[in-house]
């Protein structure tokens, strides 16, 4: 059912509290991709718009708990200003007296961003107190950060227990997307799986498999299928634990309707590197000593062939360690493949979205998720703390 979101309520004047998702790259002390920023610009403009007090929340990598310097939230507050065009305070503590203070100086379609919400251990642990401390400082809660909805943490699903809460723009706009993808199926749905590990995705495999017409596999976990059909991997860096998960699924697929294809050729090299020696074998003639990096020439086209006949296609994992020349191959030819087809096109996961990123092919898919591990939870069927605190519209 779809949640309430900033559109159902009254925000003027009201100092709202936003959970966004700036968990983004940086280097050498700037916003490397700010893609996740902009997606938050709609809700945060609204808001602005309708006369709220906006204090923003998000954490930023993995702090152990304590304040990280080079975890600080101060250069996405600068790359924020500058997509706003407007002044955006940042302040170096998420509760306390400072913050307190800078929220009373607030004014309507002011915008403030507290600090990095891991650097306090009270988030992760869903604390009560930090719970109590986040809520006195707003009137309403807005949740627009799908990406982190799979944890239950203070500032997900905790405020979203004591004060009024409503999803935001970019929140609304990942569940419908991935609703339409799993209860309206467009066939055929042909779907796309590449990254390392297979325990990572089993759940989304076997899901699909009772969804999908054609699962397409790639990537270093295509690597741990082939092993279990007992062919060899030469040095190929493969998931011992994922072997026999693979045996599993391979024996569920035999008596799917669902076909799960494995690659038929693969681009192997001699060394993990992007000035490695290369070549193109069967996947039966990986020699020792080599490792396989990306999905060869005759899958490439094979997979390409199954997207551009898709009524829709779902995309989560690269096909090869695409950040290298020698081993992009496999991967652009799926998001080329996808760019042009005439069906909807979904891409899920932070790898696959910086594939279609660093190929300038974002903006031809139908949608683009930043949800990542919350992405795959959904389509699992899992419930996601940060949705499942999130009241539900009321029926028209």
């Amino acid at each position: 059912m779809a949640k309430k979101t900033v559109r159902d309520v009254d925000v003027k004047g009201k100092r709202v509290l936003v959970r966004v998702d700036f968990n983004v790259p940086l280097k050498d002390g700037r916003v490397a991709d700010d893609s996740r920023i902009r997606a938050a610009l709609p809700t945060i403009q609204y808001l602005r718009e309708q006369g709220a007090r906006v204090i923003l929340m998000s954490h930023l990598g993995r702090p152990k708990d304590a304040p990280d310097p080079a975890l600080t939230l101060d250069p996405v507050a600068m790359r924020l200003g500058r997509l706003l065009k407007a002044p955006v305070r940042k302040v170096n503590e998420l509760t306390g007296p400072g913050v307190q203070a800078a929220v009373a100086a607030m004014g309507p379609g002011d915008v403030l961003l507290l600090e990095n919400s891991r650097f306090d251990p009270r988030e992760e642990k869903n604390d009560p107190t930090l719970i109590r401390e986040l809520a006195g400082l707003g009137d309403l809660f807005v949740n627009d950060a799908f990406s982190a909805a799979h944890r239950a943490h203070a500032t997900t699903a905790g405020l979203a227990r004591v004060l009024p809460a409503v999803a935001g723009f970019h929140m609304e706009k990942e569940i419908a997307a991935l609703e339409r993808l799993m209860s309206e199926a467009k066939r055929p749905f042909v779907v796309v799986l590449g990254g390392a590990k297979v325990t990572d995705k089993i759940k989304v495999i076997h899901r699909f498999l009772d969804l999908a017409d054609q699962i397409l596999i790639g990537g270093a976990m295509s690597l741990a299928f082939l092993k279990a059909r007992g062919l060899s991997v030469g040095a190929s860096k493969v998931e011992e634990e994922g072997v026999g998960v693979a045996a599993e699924v391979l024996e569920k697929a035999s008596g799917a309707a669902c076909e799960l294809v494995l690659p038929t050729d693969l681009v192997i090299a001699d060394s993990f590197s992007e000035d490695a020696a290369t070549f193109v074998v069967d996947v039966e003639s990986i020699p020792d000593g080599w490792m396989a990096l990306d999905i060869g020439p005759a899958t490439a086209k094979r997979y390409a062939e199954a997207i551009a006949g898709a009524g829709q296609v779902f995309w989560n994992g690269p096909l090869g360690v695409f950040e290298m020349a020698p081993f992009a191959e496999g991967t652009r030819a799926v998001a080329e493949a996808m760019a042009a087809c005439p069906g909807v096109t979904v891409v899920g996961g932070g790898d696959s979205v910086a594939a279609v990123n660093k190929f300038g092919l974002a903006d031809k898919m139908d949608h683009v998720s930043m949800g990542g591990g919350a992405s795959l939870e959904y389509i699992e069927g899992a419930e996601l703390p940060g949705v499942a605190a999130l009241p539900d519209k009321e029926p028209a």
